[in-house]
């Protein structure tokens, strides 16, 4: 008999056992359960039929999230279709671009934005286009209500394409990483086996649905167990304070760690059902990691990953095993290595570029077959462009992304040992070092600093007595030659700390 690499296969096998139990619970407090979910991906996927998708065909989505849209993903996986969602927050030329390079046979957008999609889509010769309103209506809705609910689930090979995620593009165009079914059902084993998620768990949902962490990571592991999702359209503070007692299972960015350690009201007893506690998505401060565990009992568990890869490290399930500013240990099933630019293999404690390879890891950018090359070892080792250390037992550290590798005087300078530094002075939230021109280095090295939130922000120092400071801890060389203070740093939907924009910002700082 073929075996079905379909990674909704493993969530429908789940819905059969699962049966009455609550899969998804609303904000008004109602419910879906499971076999209701099953019934309604398999409408959504007729309804995909309906407008002439076919297995293998791109259906883009640009829509906030919903309800629906998470049933319209599971549909795309059930029919054999491949799920492109893209960030609401995109500009008409990012449009312009994404439709024209995936090419999708249909688009769902909101009725807001149809003005502007609307001639992008009949210039790129998409054959369909209907509407998910954020409050879960919509031409496609009504569309799937019309639709019956049996719906034999399309068989997949291991390497079929899944989803289409599109990088961030900090240097150069984004990327379209082809996602596979086999894929994501090994990293979902494989983070289901790490956290030891099973049926019991209760997971807050509050991130969003058009990235790996809130899309794959979170969905695909609570489901394919036949776990309840507490459904959040975002993260606001005080929903989450009154639905933490009800949770086992937390998935966030290091934001909303900081923003529950923002107020008086949380602590162990908002906690006291919490099993785990899990950041991704950007760098967790080694100081929000303290701090929440001194306050909760609880110790964040900090995994790595990426859109091309789904998750590759973890820190272990035993609170103990967690520590502060590292990434843990490869997944079941991955390799984990560090190297020079050529290609050669580093020891312990050496920085290098993390190469990765395992199940996990993506088929490739979309009809970018040069590009797709040229991140990839002759062995199949995977260049994340990520630095980082291993220890003599296995355990990652990163260091930064190798583009933000400052050179100055022919010397290596690497941002995150600086900013280690900074982040430990009076009235410091973050900061962030990066490198920009200089007439004499070729890069002089320049740090932002965002204020600690509330009165702890007026505690800051002045520029020239943070630096005078920095030149007893860190070589000439590494101390920042100005240093900036601002009240928040520029970040992206996940939250981590957009550098490029930094360089733009400051480019001219030794300009004479």
């Amino acid at each position: 008999m073929l075996h079905n690499y379909n990674m909704y296969g493993m969530i429908e096998d789940r819905i059969a056992i699962a049966g009455a139990a609550p899969a998804f619970v609303m904000p008004d407090g109602s419910f879906v359960t499971y076999v209701q979910l099953g019934a309604e991906v398999g409408r959504m996927a007729n309804a995909l039929a309906a407008t002439g998708v076919k297995p293998g065909d791109r259906v883009t989505v640009q829509v906030e999230k919903s309800f629906p849209n998470a049933v319209l993903y599971l549909a795309c996986l059930k029919a054999g279709a491949v799920f492109n969602p893209l960030n609401s927050g995109y500009t008409s030329a990012e449009l312009d671009y994404f439709l024209g390079d995936a090419q999708p046979s249909l688009l769902i957008c909101q009725r807001s934005s149809l003005g502007l999609l609307a001639p992008i889509a009949e210039r790129h010769a998409v054959r369909a286009t209907l509407l998910l309103e954020p409050d879960g209506t919509g031409s496609l809705v009504d569309l799937a209500k019309s639709q019956t609910a049996d719906h034999t689930t399309h068989i997949c090979a291991a390497d079929d394409l899944a989803s289409l995620i599109y990088t961030s593009g900090t240097t150069g165009r984004s990327k379209g990483a082809m996602i596979t079914h086999g894929n994501l059902a090994s990293n979902t084993a494989a983070l289901c086996e790490t956290w030891r998620i099973t049926s019991s768990d209760i997971l807050l949902h509050a991130l969003p649905i058009f990235h790996v962490h809130g899309l794959f990571v979170a969905l695909n592991t609570t489901l394919s167990q036949g776990a309840r999702i507490l459904w959040q359209p975002k993260f606001d503070l005080d929903t989450a304070l009154a639905l933490l007692p009800q949770a086992t299972l937390m998935m966030g960015v290091p934001t909303f760690y900081t923003r529950l350690l923002s107020s008086e009201a949380f602590g162990r007893q908002t906690c006291r059902t919490m099993r785990l506690f899990v950041s991704g998505s950007a760098p967790l401060l080694a100081e929000t990691h303290i701090e929440f565990k001194d306050r909760t009992g609880h110790a964040i568990l900090e995994r790595y990953g990426m859109t091309e890869t789904g998750m590759i490290t973890s820190n272990p399930y035993a609170a103990e095993g967690r520590l502060a500013g590292t990434v843990g240990y490869p997944l079941p099933g991955i390799s984990v290595r560090v190297a020079d630019p050529e290609g050669k293999v580093l020891g312990p404690g050496e920085i290098g570029v993390i190469e990765v390879k395992g199940p996990n890891v993506f088929k490739g950018y979309w009809r970018n077959p040069e590009k797709t090359k040229a991140e990839f070892r002759a062995d199949g080792y995977f260049i994340t462009g990520d630095l980082g250390t291993i220890e003599p037992d296995g355990r990652l550290s990163i260091v930064g992304r190798a583009k933000d590798l400052i050179i100055t005087g022919g010397l290596n300078v690497y941002p995150k040992e600086i900013e280690d530094e900074l982040n430990a002075f009076p009235g410091v939230g973050e900061a962030a070092v990066v490198g920009i021109p200089h007439p004499d280095f070729g890069e002089g090295v320049i740090a932002v600093l965002a204020k600690a939130s509330g009165a702890d922000g007026n505690r800051i120092e002045s520029e020239s007595r943070i630096i005078e400071q920095l030149a007893g801890r860190l070589a000439k060389f590494k101390c920042p030659k100005r240093i900036f203070i601002v009240d928040e740093l520029p970040r992206n939907a996940m939250g981590k700390v957009q550098k490029a924009d930094l360089r733009t910002r400051y480019g001219q700082t030794f300009k004479s």
